[in-house]
């Protein structure tokens, strides 16, 4: 069986995308962490993105 004959469920992705090279929202930040969306957790991870940029997210992924 050639690879274009697979499920698409069974190939591999075209590109792993770990998150932190793409754009993202403070209320990202905080579901990474495990932490509710409430407005003080999503203010917090707004400070921090101005701080460190990528670096916020990049802690959390693997």
């Amino acid at each position: 069986m050639d690879k274009s004959e697979e499920p698409e469920s069974r190939r591999a992705p075209q590109q792993i995308f770990t998150g932190s090279e793409r754009p993202f929202d403070p209320e990202d930040l905080v579901m990474a962490s495990g932490r509710e969306c409430t407005p003080a957790n999503v203010e917090r991870a707004r400070k921090e993105i101005a701080e460190k940029g990528a670096a916020a997210l990049e802690r959390y992924l693997p």
